[in-house]
């Protein structure tokens, strides 16, 4: 998946990202996780398959006070043209406005957070947002 308009969540220790059909399996001895992703917000369409390793389970409190067991995997981020290992928690975000959540775990290396400024690392190219306009 190229791009996921996410949200910067400083109060969130661990990133999450929206995923569903999620299914456990073993891979050589190890436990692997397969989900699908819907990149596009208020869309179902361009549905992406991946495949981890999990990393860890753990219970993961929402912002309303819900805490969640969830699955932990690790994934390459790119931020603000940088690249970040981050843990990611998976979840069903399908309520809510961004598909994915950057935590203050990813953050660590030492990105500021501006609250007054938006798309500082920039927009989807323009053929996928004009792509994603057009469906519903």
């Amino acid at each position: 998946m190229d791009w996921i308009k996410a949200k910067i969540d400083t109060g969130a220790r661990t990133s999450s990202l929206h995923a569903f059909d999620v299914q456990e399996f073993t891979r050589d001895g190890a436990d692997w996780v397969r989900f699908a992703v819907h990149p596009w917000q208020d869309t179902q369409e361009d549905e992406v398959i991946h495949e981890c390793p999990v990393f860890d389970r753990r219970a993961v409190r929402s912002s309303s006070g819900h805490a969640e067991d969830r699955l932990v995997v690790k994934m390459l981020l790119r931020l603000v043209g940088e690249e970040v290992d981050a843990e990611i928690s998976l979840t069903n975000r399908d309520e809510m406005g961004f598909r994915m959540l950057i935590g203050r775990e990813a953050l660590r290396r030492g990105f500021i957070v501006d609250p007054a400024r938006s798309f500082l690392g920039g927009r989807a190219p323009r053929e996928a947002r004009r792509r994603n306009r057009g469906k519903a």
